[in-house]
């Protein structure tokens, strides 16, 4: 199977798993729009019930799910248009509220990455060239403690000793008024410091873990003796052939980190108050703002598998010798 028609595959498969997933979240989501048809014992149906019941009709809360479904994937499919919000940004469309809460994310997110990777690759490399040595020890000890303990407990304590008792950096992150309107600007950098590496440190465990692990494997393989035989150094032998057959499978998951990073960033936004898409999500929950919902839903898993797909194209990416999708 040829890697175009592998693609397709997973294209045709990822859009039948994103029908089948958005189709269950908003089924479950419509489910819990309370009902609020004509009821008798509820003060009389007061003014609020009627407001309530009226502004129900005209977003067509009260028809069958199915038509409320099909209204809805056509106003996506014609107009572009996701609903609005009425409880986060009253009468604000869905679109426009989402588009206020991304840049934060993916900053956060990117910077994250940027600073897992390349240190986890770099500690595991250092590790497997240092195996059964103090530093192997420091390194494998350090990634046990980190792969084990959850991002949220780390950026408590990032936040209470670096932010709080000794005033490094701030304990929430600047608003982009408070940044001198720019992403880009040092106070808001600096104010990001300390939720990036909340989000980092795991990534950098698990790059670090994989990476010594492959590459301890690379420099024990019969090729690497065959190379030494034929008079390379090791160092060349190292660059030239382990290290490159080490970094197939890290190199991949580059893109699943980010994800892994992306998602995760939903605790650590609301714990350094960055008005991102994390606590956008729990805010849509407990306002029951159902359109935000479904929408920040549905954005997650569209990510998460255009993400899987990218993560596949890059093995044959980085060794040509894989050809993705034959047995």
């Amino acid at each position: 199977m040829t890697i175009l028609k592998y693609i397709l595959k997973r294209l045709a498969l990822g859009i039948l798993v994103f029908i089948l997933s958005s189709i269950i979240a908003f089924t479950m989501i419509r489910l819990l729009i309370p009902d609020f048809e004509f009821e008798e014992g509820v003060a009389g149906g007061g003014l609020e019930m009627t407001i309530e019941r009226q502004r129900r009709q005209a977003l067509g809360y009260d028809r069958p799910i199915p038509v409320q479904l099909w209204r809805y994937v056509r106003g996506i499919v014609t107009e572009g248009d996701l609903g609005v919000s009425w409880n986060i940004n009253a009468m604000m469309p869905v679109t426009e509220v989402i588009g206020r809460r991304l840049p934060p994310t993916i900053l956060l997110s990117v910077y994250s990455t940027i600073v897992s990777v390349p240190l986890g690759i770099l500690l595991g490399i250092w590790a497997a060239l240092k195996k059964n040595k103090i530093t192997d020890h420091i390194i494998s000890t350090g990634v046990m403690i980190f792969i084990s303990v959850p991002s949220f407990v780390v950026a408590f304590f990032l936040q209470y000793y670096l932010g709080f008792r000794l005033g490094f950096f701030p304990v929430v992150v600047s608003s982009v008024f408070e940044a001198g309107g720019t992403w880009f600007s040092w106070t808001m950098i600096h104010s990001m410091i300390l939720p990036v590496f909340a989000l980092a440190f795991g990534g950098i465990a698990g790059n670090a873990r994989i990476t010594r692990a492959e590459l301890t494997e690379a420099l024990t393989s019969e090729y690497m003796l065959l190379a030494r035989t034929k008079g390379l150094t090791r160092s060349s032998a190292v660059m030239r052939h382990a290290l490159r057959n080490a970094l197939v499978p890290v190199l991949p998951g580059t893109v699943a980190a980010f994800l892994f990073i992306f998602g995760g960033s939903i605790i650590i936004e609301t714990i350094f108050a960055v008005g991102g898409m994390g606590p956008l999500l729990l805010q849509a929950i407990n306002t029951l703002d159902y359109d935000v919902f479904i929408a920040v839903s549905m954005f997650y898993l569209s990510i998460g598998l255009v993400a899987g797909i990218i993560s596949d194209m890059m093995f044959g990416v980085i060794d040509p010798r894989i050809r993705m999708g034959e047995r």
